[in-house]
């Protein structure tokens, strides 16, 4: 089965039709019936507003029929841990939830957070592997406690429209302040996504927010293949010197799982990494990313994003034409000339 976790665990060769089928849904967008008679199931254990909407809207372009659940609120909760004793608030488990979901569905889109209390259970994504473990038809990760891949092939065909060409040019990954401690997919899945176009990819966090190592050690691998480089740096301004792209988001330090406020006043004291537009300015004209939701003077400032060189809604909006690529894909419906490698002229010189 075409199960999608992350991309990692796939070909190149299904990463580039993918992307190369999300730049050619945005030229030319159209509804189709590639898809019909087909059902997908979409489970979110947590909120969601571009996953959610987009993911439904790409079903129903294909000529697909998306329904949408939401354990705890409209159904029964659901509990994904195995050999416990059921007497909490979850009244089913993923196991007959899925099980019966997979007798109804051609393909299940599943979203679940990272406890940030359980490392083991968010290394190993635990939650999201019950439900594929539980599931007959393909499942594709709406975003779990490890990857969130249809964010990243959404960002991915928004730099390279944005920019032409990505190998050898510049991406800050950038750390920034917020109220809560947040997980980690996003950031590694942006990590991966920069490697594989072949950039140049610096991780700026303060010290103590280190991604995985084992994440980081991929993205080298990555790089290694594909003519880009990772490092990571505490220094903002020698990380932004030359950027191309700053890609904004907070994420938690290690520290959140064994000292939570150790955690919380580690993240309070760097404040200041904040991006400005004085931030912006260290670069070479990079453009700005973010996955959304963010927080307005917390994340960035409101300058920024509302600045011509921010292309966080053209992100969002690639999140529909990538998941009708990875719908396609899932089913077996890209059509042979996927990897045709178009691109749209870039929007920057």
């Amino acid at each position: 089965m075409n199960h999608l976790t992350d991309w990692s665990d796939l070909p190149n060769a299904v990463w580039r039709a993918c992307l190369d089928r999300a730049l050619g849904h945005r030229q030319r967008p159209a509804w189709t019936r590639s898809a019909a008679g087909k059902a997908l199931g979409l489970v979110f254990f947590n909120p969601s507003l571009r996953t959610r909407a987009s993911m439904d809207l790409a079903a129903a372009h294909l000529g697909a029929h998306p329904v949408t659940l939401t354990p705890g609120s409209g159904m029964w909760g659901l509990e994904t841990r195995d050999g416990v004793t059921m007497d909490g608030a979850a009244a089913e488990h993923v196991k007959e939830a899925f099980g019966v979901l997979s007798r109804y569905v051609d393909a299940l889109g599943v979203r679940t957070f990272a406890t940030l209390t359980d490392h083991d259970a968010d290394h190993e994504d635990r939650a999201f592997q019950a439900a594929v473990d539980a599931s007959t038809v393909p499942v594709v990760n709406l975003e779990s406690a490890r990857w969130h891949p249809c964010q990243a092939l959404a960002d991915a065909a928004a730099v390279t429209e944005t920019l032409g060409q990505t190998r050898g040019r510049k991406l800050v990954l950038h750390w920034a302040p917020h109220p809560k401690p947040l997980p980690r997919a996003v950031p590694n899945s942006a990590l991966l996504m920069a490697a594989r176009l072949g950039m140049e990819v610096v991780v700026a966090r303060p010290e103590g927010f280190d991604l995985d190592d084992d994440v980081l050690d991929l993205a080298r691998q990555t790089a290694a293949r594909t003519g880009g480089s990772v490092t990571c740096s505490a220094d903002r301004d020698a990380a932004l010197a030359g950027a191309h792209v700053v890609y904004a988001k907070a994420w938690a330090g290690r520290a959140v799982y064994d000292a939570p406020a150790t955690e919380a006043r580690q993240r309070h004291a760097h404040a200041d990494w904040t991006v400005t537009a004085d931030t912006m300015a260290r670069t070479d004209r990079a453009a700005f990313m973010h996955c959304l939701p963010v927080r307005r003077g917390v994340v960035v400032d409101g300058e920024v994003l509302d600045g011509d060189r921010a292309i966080h809604l053209l992100q969002a909006e690639y999140r529909l034409h990538a998941q009708k690529a990875v719908l396609e894909w899932v089913w077996s419906l890209l059509p042979s000339d996927a990897h045709a490698g178009s691109v749209r002229q870039p929007v920057r010189a």
